[in-house]
């Protein structure tokens, strides 16, 4: 069995500074987003494809770099980020001034305190791992790169390591962040999260 490699990149800066998007506030990359992508990617070209969630601060680096290094590009709108409901849009400091409390419990346990209208945990990781099943089914044998979110790189890891869903938010994953999993015949392992660039 050839082993299949399934690389995950998290967006690089957006515009608008650090906040909650979500799924429904879909800010492009700054000018330091960009270079924050090309930097971890550097020159390495050994993908066979590259998928992207469809929120632009993925989807416009996604189909730069496929046309770089001359592949195709598939968009899965499974790779969206997590719905963030009535947090879309605010920043950390302006949540935790309106209602300090709610933010402290969403840390606490984020699968019990969503905020309204939030998608639930459960649902999401859900999504998530049927979106992994098929990017492993459908580039059996291949070296794939995923553009997406931070949370969708979280779910990834939970699938992947049997976490509970309460754990996830304990991961840290910085822009550009680069994370690869590789399965065989023996499942499918970790092989590193959050570098700064990728390696074979």
């Amino acid at each position: 069995m050839k082993e299949t490699l399934i690389d995950f990149i998290r967006h690089g800066e957006p515009e608008g500074g650090r906040r909650y998007r979500g799924n429904a506030v879909d800010d492009v990359l700054t000018e330091k987003g960009w270079q924050q992508m090309w930097r971890s990617v550097g020159d390495f070209a050994d993908w066979d494809a590259v998928v992207t969630s469809p929120m632009q601060r993925c989807s416009a680096f996604a189909g730069a770099l496929a046309d770089r290094i001359e592949r195709s590009v598939h968009v899965d709108p499974r790779f969206r980020e997590v719905g963030m409901g009535s947090w879309e849009g605010l920043s950390p400091q302006e949540i935790i001034e309106r209602d300090p409390e709610s933010y402290a419990a969403f840390y606490r346990d984020p699968v019990n305190n969503r905020p309204e209208g939030c998608e639930p945990l459960h649902d999401f990781g859900k999504r998530i791992a049927e979106a992994f099943e098929s990017v492993l089914q459908s580039y059996a044998g291949q070296h794939v790169l995923i553009v997406t979110h931070a949370g969708v790189i979280r779910a990834a890891l939970g699938y992947v390591l049997r976490s509970d869903p309460q754990a996830w938010y304990r991961v840290r994953i910085d822009n550009a962040g680069a994370t690869r999993f590789r399965f065989d015949e023996y499942g499918c392992k970790l092989d590193f999260h959050n570098r700064a660039e990728f390696y074979l």
